[in-house]
Protein backbone atom coordinates (compact mmCIF):
# COMPACT_ATOMS: atom_id res chain seq x y z
CA UNK A 1 0.00 0.00 0.00
CA UNK A 2 2.69 2.52 0.97
CA UNK A 3 4.49 1.49 -2.16
CA UNK A 4 1.26 2.68 -4.45
CA UNK A 5 0.93 5.87 -2.15
CA UNK A 6 4.51 6.55 -3.05
CA UNK A 7 4.06 5.95 -7.04
CA UNK A 8 0.93 8.27 -7.37
CA UNK A 9 2.59 10.90 -5.28
CA UNK A 10 5.61 10.91 -7.71
CA UNK A 11 3.13 11.07 -10.36
CA UNK A 12 1.43 14.17 -9.18
CA UNK A 13 4.73 15.81 -8.02
CA UNK A 14 6.25 15.55 -11.55
CA UNK A 15 4.23 17.92 -12.88
CA UNK A 16 3.71 19.91 -9.47
CA UNK A 17 7.83 20.66 -9.38
CA UNK A 18 8.73 20.98 -13.22
CA UNK A 19 9.94 24.53 -13.30
CA UNK A 20 12.51 23.40 -10.81
CA UNK A 21 14.25 21.17 -13.26
CA UNK A 22 17.33 21.39 -13.58
CA UNK A 23 17.85 23.18 -10.66
CA UNK A 24 20.78 22.22 -7.93
CA UNK A 25 21.01 23.54 -4.06
CA UNK A 26 24.62 24.22 -2.40
CA UNK A 27 26.05 24.32 0.88
CA UNK A 28 28.86 27.64 0.77
CA UNK A 29 31.34 28.16 3.48
CA UNK A 30 32.53 31.50 3.30
CA UNK A 31 35.18 31.93 6.02
CA UNK A 32 36.84 35.57 5.98
CA UNK A 33 34.77 38.79 6.21
CA UNK A 34 36.03 39.60 2.47
CA UNK A 35 34.04 36.50 1.16
CA UNK A 36 30.98 37.30 3.18
CA UNK A 37 30.99 40.70 1.21
CA UNK A 38 31.70 38.75 -2.20
CA UNK A 39 28.84 36.48 -1.78
CA UNK A 40 26.42 39.15 -1.10
CA UNK A 41 27.10 41.05 -4.32
CA UNK A 42 26.74 37.93 -6.45
CA UNK A 43 23.26 37.10 -5.18
CA UNK A 44 22.00 39.64 -7.20
CA UNK A 45 24.14 38.82 -10.69
CA UNK A 46 23.40 35.09 -10.61
CA UNK A 47 20.12 35.40 -9.21
CA UNK A 48 20.70 33.70 -5.85
CA UNK A 49 17.90 32.24 -4.07
CA UNK A 50 19.23 32.48 -0.52
CA UNK A 51 17.55 29.21 1.74
CA UNK A 52 19.98 29.93 4.60
CA UNK A 53 22.68 32.68 5.59
CA UNK A 54 25.71 31.54 6.52
CA UNK A 55 27.96 32.71 9.38
CA UNK A 56 31.23 31.88 10.57
CA UNK A 57 31.76 28.08 11.39
CA UNK A 58 28.10 27.26 9.55
CA UNK A 59 27.44 26.25 6.00
CA UNK A 60 24.83 28.59 4.37
CA UNK A 61 22.33 26.56 1.92
CA UNK A 62 21.71 28.34 -2.00
CA UNK A 63 19.07 27.79 -4.86
CA UNK A 64 20.81 28.16 -8.18
CA UNK A 65 19.07 28.18 -12.02
CA UNK A 66 20.41 25.79 -14.44
CA UNK A 67 21.73 29.06 -16.69
CA UNK A 68 23.59 30.31 -14.15
CA UNK A 69 25.26 27.29 -12.33
CA UNK A 70 28.44 27.24 -13.87
CA UNK A 71 29.54 31.16 -13.74
CA UNK A 72 28.10 30.82 -9.83
CA UNK A 73 30.82 28.19 -9.27
CA UNK A 74 32.95 29.78 -11.18
CA UNK A 75 32.80 32.90 -9.06
CA UNK A 76 32.74 31.22 -5.95
CA UNK A 77 36.71 29.28 -7.60
CA UNK A 78 37.32 33.07 -8.05
CA UNK A 79 37.07 34.36 -4.57
CA UNK A 80 37.94 31.11 -2.71
CA UNK A 81 34.24 30.49 -1.50
CA UNK A 82 34.58 26.72 -0.28
CA UNK A 83 31.13 24.87 -1.69
CA UNK A 84 29.40 21.52 -1.86
CA UNK A 85 26.55 20.43 -3.61
CA UNK A 86 23.75 19.71 -1.52
CA UNK A 87 21.03 18.51 -4.01
CA UNK A 88 22.01 17.76 -7.49
CA UNK A 89 18.73 17.43 -8.76
CA UNK A 90 16.53 19.66 -6.90
CA UNK A 91 13.19 18.42 -8.21
CA UNK A 92 13.94 15.18 -7.92
CA UNK A 93 14.66 16.16 -4.27
CA UNK A 94 10.64 17.92 -3.80
CA UNK A 95 9.46 14.70 -5.43
CA UNK A 96 10.35 12.56 -2.67
CA UNK A 97 9.67 15.69 -0.13
CA UNK A 98 6.19 15.23 -1.16
CA UNK A 99 6.30 11.38 -0.81
CA UNK A 100 7.60 11.76 2.85
CA UNK A 101 4.89 14.17 3.49
CA UNK A 102 1.88 12.24 1.58
CA UNK A 103 3.13 9.20 3.35
CA UNK A 104 3.12 10.55 6.85
CA UNK A 105 -0.36 11.07 6.22
CA UNK A 106 -1.68 8.22 5.21
CA UNK A 107 -0.28 6.96 7.91
CA UNK A 108 -1.22 9.37 10.90
CA UNK A 109 -5.00 9.32 10.88
CA UNK A 110 -4.45 11.18 14.31
CA UNK A 111 -7.34 11.85 16.23
CA UNK A 112 -5.68 15.28 17.37
CA UNK A 113 -7.29 18.82 16.43
CA UNK A 114 -4.14 19.78 14.97
CA UNK A 115 -1.89 16.58 14.14
CA UNK A 116 2.35 17.54 14.38
CA UNK A 117 3.35 14.62 11.90
CA UNK A 118 3.36 16.48 8.57
CA UNK A 119 2.16 20.25 7.14
CA UNK A 120 -1.11 20.97 7.05
CA UNK A 121 -2.76 22.94 4.39
CA UNK A 122 -4.00 26.25 5.59
CA UNK A 123 -8.14 25.56 5.59
CA UNK A 124 -7.10 23.00 8.34
CA UNK A 125 -5.16 25.20 10.21
CA UNK A 126 -7.88 28.18 10.08
CA UNK A 127 -10.56 25.58 11.63
CA UNK A 128 -8.01 24.65 14.10
CA UNK A 129 -7.65 28.02 15.07
CA UNK A 130 -11.41 28.69 14.80
CA UNK A 131 -12.16 25.96 17.02
CA UNK A 132 -9.77 27.00 19.94
CA UNK A 133 -12.01 30.49 20.28
CA UNK A 134 -15.11 28.58 19.64
CA UNK A 135 -14.71 25.92 22.53
CA UNK A 136 -12.14 28.54 25.17
CA UNK A 137 -14.59 31.73 24.99
CA UNK A 138 -13.61 32.94 28.32
CA UNK A 139 -9.90 32.56 27.43
CA UNK A 140 -9.42 32.79 23.82
CA UNK A 141 -11.01 35.71 21.35
CA UNK A 142 -10.85 34.68 17.77
CA UNK A 143 -9.58 38.34 15.75
CA UNK A 144 -10.35 38.30 11.74
CA UNK A 145 -8.10 41.49 11.04
CA UNK A 146 -8.80 41.58 7.30
CA UNK A 147 -8.13 39.60 4.17
CA UNK A 148 -5.50 38.85 1.83
CA UNK A 149 -5.02 39.82 -1.75
CA UNK A 150 -6.33 36.23 -2.62
CA UNK A 151 -9.32 36.74 -0.37
CA UNK A 152 -7.87 34.53 2.33
CA UNK A 153 -8.61 35.40 5.70
CA UNK A 154 -6.07 37.10 8.17
CA UNK A 155 -6.74 35.66 11.80
CA UNK A 156 -5.08 36.15 14.86
CA UNK A 157 -5.99 34.64 18.64
CA UNK A 158 -5.90 37.13 21.43
CA UNK A 159 -5.46 35.04 24.51
CA UNK A 160 -6.00 35.94 28.09
CA UNK A 161 -7.24 35.35 31.57
CA UNK A 162 -8.87 38.81 31.73
CA UNK A 163 -9.94 40.04 28.29
CA UNK A 164 -7.19 41.98 27.80
CA UNK A 165 -8.52 44.61 30.93
CA UNK A 166 -5.55 43.80 32.71
CA UNK A 167 -3.22 47.10 32.49
CA UNK A 168 -0.91 45.46 34.62
CA UNK A 169 0.00 42.15 32.55
CA UNK A 170 2.58 42.87 30.10
CA UNK A 171 2.02 41.07 26.35
CA UNK A 172 3.71 38.84 24.59
CA UNK A 173 3.18 39.08 20.84
CA UNK A 174 3.94 35.89 18.50
CA UNK A 175 3.38 35.94 14.51
CA UNK A 176 4.77 32.74 12.36
CA UNK A 177 5.24 32.39 8.43
CA UNK A 178 5.53 35.43 7.18
CA UNK A 179 7.79 33.42 4.38
CA UNK A 180 5.95 31.37 2.76
CA UNK A 181 7.87 28.40 2.30
CA UNK A 182 9.03 28.16 6.03
CA UNK A 183 6.85 25.92 6.80
CA UNK A 184 7.86 24.79 9.90
CA UNK A 185 6.94 27.81 11.80
CA UNK A 186 3.58 27.33 11.96
CA UNK A 187 3.68 24.73 13.90
CA UNK A 188 5.67 26.19 16.39
CA UNK A 189 2.99 28.92 16.69
CA UNK A 190 -0.06 26.64 17.07
CA UNK A 191 1.91 24.72 19.67
CA UNK A 192 2.41 27.78 21.58
CA UNK A 193 -1.43 28.20 21.56
CA UNK A 194 -1.67 24.63 22.55
CA UNK A 195 0.45 24.90 25.56
CA UNK A 196 -1.77 28.48 26.73
CA UNK A 197 -5.22 27.12 26.11
CA UNK A 198 -4.95 22.98 25.84
CA UNK A 199 -2.58 21.70 27.52
CA UNK A 200 -1.40 24.42 30.43
CA UNK A 201 1.46 22.56 32.23
CA UNK A 202 2.73 26.54 32.78
CA UNK A 203 0.02 28.55 34.38
CA UNK A 204 2.02 31.32 35.09
CA UNK A 205 2.00 32.29 31.33
CA UNK A 206 -1.87 32.51 31.45
CA UNK A 207 -2.02 33.91 34.41
CA UNK A 208 0.78 36.74 34.20
CA UNK A 209 0.99 37.71 30.45
CA UNK A 210 -2.00 38.37 27.92
CA UNK A 211 -0.90 36.41 24.55
CA UNK A 212 -1.39 37.76 20.61
CA UNK A 213 -0.46 34.82 18.44
CA UNK A 214 -0.84 35.06 14.50
CA UNK A 215 0.07 31.91 13.14
CA UNK A 216 0.21 32.27 9.71
CA UNK A 217 0.89 35.73 8.55
CA UNK A 218 1.15 35.07 4.63
CA UNK A 219 -1.51 32.43 3.94
CA UNK A 220 -1.53 32.89 0.24
CA UNK A 221 2.07 32.66 0.04
CA UNK A 222 1.50 29.71 2.47
CA UNK A 223 -0.66 28.33 -0.02
CA UNK A 224 0.98 28.52 -3.04
CA UNK A 225 4.51 27.27 -1.19
CA UNK A 226 2.55 24.03 -0.21
CA UNK A 227 0.76 23.19 -3.40
CA UNK A 228 2.41 25.23 -6.38
CA UNK A 229 5.72 26.82 -6.08
CA UNK A 230 7.88 25.15 -3.13
CA UNK A 231 10.44 28.14 -2.71
CA UNK A 232 7.67 30.90 -2.93
CA UNK A 233 8.66 33.74 -0.17
CA UNK A 234 6.74 36.79 -0.88
CA UNK A 235 3.03 37.34 -0.43
CA UNK A 236 0.94 37.11 -3.46
CA UNK A 237 -0.47 40.64 -4.03
CA UNK A 238 0.36 42.24 -7.59
CA UNK A 239 1.07 45.83 -6.00
CA UNK A 240 0.75 47.66 -9.91
CA UNK A 241 0.08 46.10 -13.22
CA UNK A 242 3.69 46.24 -13.81
CA UNK A 243 3.84 43.59 -11.19
CA UNK A 244 1.64 40.69 -12.74
CA UNK A 245 4.29 38.66 -14.13
CA UNK A 246 5.99 39.03 -10.49
CA UNK A 247 3.53 38.84 -7.39
CA UNK A 248 4.09 39.48 -4.26
CA UNK A 249 6.74 41.56 -1.90
CA UNK A 250 9.16 39.99 1.03
CA UNK A 251 6.66 40.43 4.30
CA UNK A 252 9.99 40.85 5.88
CA UNK A 253 11.43 43.76 4.16
CA UNK A 254 8.38 45.88 3.75
CA UNK A 255 8.26 47.62 7.50
CA UNK A 256 8.29 50.77 8.01
CA UNK A 257 11.92 51.01 9.44
CA UNK A 258 15.17 51.89 7.08
CA UNK A 259 12.93 50.66 4.37
CA UNK A 260 14.52 50.28 1.10
CA UNK A 261 18.07 51.05 2.17
CA UNK A 262 19.63 47.54 2.32
CA UNK A 263 19.47 43.79 2.16
CA UNK A 264 16.26 44.32 -0.29
CA UNK A 265 15.27 44.71 -3.87
CA UNK A 266 13.49 47.31 -5.83
CA UNK A 267 12.78 44.69 -8.64
CA UNK A 268 9.61 43.05 -8.00
CA UNK A 269 11.20 39.45 -9.27
CA UNK A 270 13.70 39.36 -6.52
CA UNK A 271 12.62 37.00 -3.84
CA UNK A 272 13.59 40.34 -1.39
CA UNK A 273 11.24 42.45 -3.22
CA UNK A 274 10.23 45.30 -0.16
CA UNK A 275 7.54 46.58 -2.30
CA UNK A 276 6.38 49.61 -3.78
CA UNK A 277 6.32 51.35 -0.11
CA UNK A 278 6.60 50.74 3.56
CA UNK A 279 3.56 49.05 4.69
CA UNK A 280 2.53 48.07 1.34
CA UNK A 281 1.30 44.55 2.76
CA UNK A 282 -2.08 44.07 4.76
CA UNK A 283 -0.09 41.34 6.65
CA UNK A 284 2.35 43.58 7.73
CA UNK A 285 -0.07 46.25 8.13
CA UNK A 286 -2.00 43.83 10.92
CA UNK A 287 1.38 43.13 12.87
CA UNK A 288 2.19 46.93 12.71
CA UNK A 289 -1.30 47.27 14.39
CA UNK A 290 -0.90 45.07 16.96
CA UNK A 291 2.42 46.05 17.85
CA UNK A 292 0.57 50.01 17.78
CA UNK A 293 -2.46 49.14 19.82
CA UNK A 294 -0.56 47.42 22.74
CA UNK A 295 2.95 49.38 22.44
CA UNK A 296 2.54 50.18 26.28
CA UNK A 297 2.11 46.73 27.65
CA UNK A 298 4.24 44.44 25.31
CA UNK A 299 6.95 42.99 26.60
CA UNK A 300 8.53 40.44 24.25
CA UNK A 301 7.58 40.06 20.36
CA UNK A 302 9.14 36.94 18.70
CA UNK A 303 8.90 36.80 14.70
CA UNK A 304 9.32 32.73 13.74
CA UNK A 305 11.71 31.88 10.63
CA UNK A 306 13.39 29.17 9.32
CA UNK A 307 15.78 27.76 9.42
CA UNK A 308 19.51 28.47 10.88
CA UNK A 309 19.11 27.81 14.58
CA UNK A 310 19.33 31.37 15.89
CA UNK A 311 18.03 33.62 17.38
CA UNK A 312 18.57 37.06 16.27
CA UNK A 313 18.14 40.57 17.45
CA UNK A 314 17.98 44.54 16.45
CA UNK A 315 19.38 46.35 14.76
CA UNK A 316 19.81 44.16 11.41
CA UNK A 317 19.84 46.99 9.00
CA UNK A 318 23.41 47.96 10.39
CA UNK A 319 24.89 45.94 12.72
CA UNK A 320 24.80 48.48 15.43
CA UNK A 321 23.94 47.98 19.09
CA UNK A 322 20.41 49.18 20.42
CA UNK A 323 20.60 50.90 23.86
CA UNK A 324 18.80 47.53 25.50
CA UNK A 325 21.60 45.33 23.76
CA UNK A 326 22.96 43.61 26.76
CA UNK A 327 19.00 42.89 28.05
CA UNK A 328 18.68 42.12 24.76
CA UNK A 329 21.52 39.33 24.38
CA UNK A 330 21.05 38.36 28.10
CA UNK A 331 17.62 37.24 27.32
CA UNK A 332 18.09 36.02 23.81
CA UNK A 333 20.67 33.75 25.64
CA UNK A 334 18.32 32.38 28.03
CA UNK A 335 16.03 31.19 25.46
CA UNK A 336 18.57 29.70 23.49
CA UNK A 337 19.84 27.26 26.93
CA UNK A 338 16.14 26.69 27.30
CA UNK A 339 15.66 25.24 24.19
CA UNK A 340 18.96 23.29 24.04
CA UNK A 341 17.79 21.34 27.23
CA UNK A 342 15.27 19.61 25.01
CA UNK A 343 17.18 19.75 21.65
CA UNK A 344 18.35 16.59 19.95
CA UNK A 345 22.35 16.39 20.10
CA UNK A 346 22.64 17.02 16.48
CA UNK A 347 20.88 19.67 16.39
CA UNK A 348 22.97 22.74 15.87
CA UNK A 349 23.28 24.84 19.16
CA UNK A 350 21.54 28.33 18.65
CA UNK A 351 23.63 31.50 18.24
CA UNK A 352 22.97 34.19 19.99
CA UNK A 353 23.10 38.01 18.30
CA UNK A 354 22.51 41.03 16.58
CA UNK A 355 21.11 39.88 13.30
CA UNK A 356 23.90 41.78 10.60
CA UNK A 357 26.69 40.98 12.58
CA UNK A 358 25.75 37.07 13.01
CA UNK A 359 25.02 36.55 9.59
CA UNK A 360 27.09 39.62 8.07
CA UNK A 361 24.45 40.76 6.07
CA UNK A 362 22.35 43.69 6.81
CA UNK A 363 18.89 43.68 5.69
CA UNK A 364 16.24 46.86 6.09
CA UNK A 365 12.41 47.00 6.71
CA UNK A 366 12.48 43.70 8.93
CA UNK A 367 10.04 43.31 11.24
CA UNK A 368 12.22 42.74 14.34
CA UNK A 369 13.83 45.89 14.07
CA UNK A 370 10.60 47.41 13.44
CA UNK A 371 9.26 45.97 16.60
CA UNK A 372 12.45 47.73 18.91
CA UNK A 373 12.07 51.07 16.69
CA UNK A 374 8.52 52.01 18.06
CA UNK A 375 9.69 50.77 21.60
CA UNK A 376 9.33 47.04 22.05
CA UNK A 377 11.98 46.72 24.61
CA UNK A 378 12.59 42.53 23.59
CA UNK A 379 12.60 41.91 20.21
CA UNK A 380 13.78 38.95 18.24
CA UNK A 381 14.24 36.56 15.23
CA UNK A 382 13.55 32.71 15.54
CA UNK A 383 15.67 31.10 13.43
CA UNK A 384 14.51 27.37 13.66
CA UNK A 385 16.70 24.27 13.30
CA UNK A 386 16.60 22.75 9.76
CA UNK A 387 16.62 18.82 11.54
CA UNK A 388 19.68 17.92 9.19
CA UNK A 389 18.04 17.93 5.85
CA UNK A 390 18.91 21.61 4.71
CA UNK A 391 15.53 23.61 4.35
CA UNK A 392 13.17 20.66 4.59
CA UNK A 393 12.19 19.85 8.20
CA UNK A 394 11.24 16.23 7.53
CA UNK A 395 7.72 16.04 9.43
CA UNK A 396 9.40 13.28 11.84
CA UNK A 397 11.02 16.63 13.94
CA UNK A 398 7.88 19.09 13.82
CA UNK A 399 6.99 17.93 16.96
CA UNK A 400 10.57 18.06 18.42
CA UNK A 401 11.08 21.68 16.91
CA UNK A 402 7.71 22.79 18.61
CA UNK A 403 8.29 21.82 22.19
CA UNK A 404 11.92 22.90 22.32
CA UNK A 405 11.02 26.05 20.71
CA UNK A 406 8.36 26.22 23.70
CA UNK A 407 10.73 26.03 26.49
CA UNK A 408 12.34 29.36 24.56
CA UNK A 409 9.44 31.42 24.62
CA UNK A 410 8.98 29.76 28.34
CA UNK A 411 12.14 31.34 28.85
CA UNK A 412 11.55 34.40 27.27
CA UNK A 413 8.47 35.17 28.30
CA UNK A 414 9.37 35.03 32.32
CA UNK A 415 12.51 36.87 31.84
CA UNK A 416 10.57 39.86 30.11
CA UNK A 417 8.41 39.93 33.06
CA UNK A 418 10.93 41.24 35.47
CA UNK A 419 12.31 43.06 32.94
CA UNK A 420 8.56 44.76 32.65
CA UNK A 421 7.98 45.30 35.74
CA UNK A 422 11.57 46.60 37.25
Amino acid sequence: MNSLILLCVFAFAYAKHEMYIGYKSYYISPSHENEFQALASLENEYQIDVLTRPIFGRDGLVLVKPEYQESFLDALDKYGIKYRIHFDDVKAQLDYEDAILELRRNQTRSTERLSYTSYHDWPVIEEYIDGIAHRYPDLVKLVNAGRTFEGRNLKYLKISTTNFEDASKPVIVIDAAIHAREWATIPVATWAIHKLVEDVTEPDLLNNFDWIIFPVANPDGYTFSLNTQRFWRKTRSIVSPNTERCPGVDGNRNYDFHWNTVGTSTNPCAENYGGPKAFSEIETRIVRDILDEHLSRISLYLTIHSHGSMILYPWGHDGSLSHNALGLHTVGIEMANAIHTKALSYFPRYVVGNAALVLRYAASGASEDYAHSVGVPLSYTYELPGGGRGFFLDPIYIKQVATETWEGIVAGARKSEILFRA
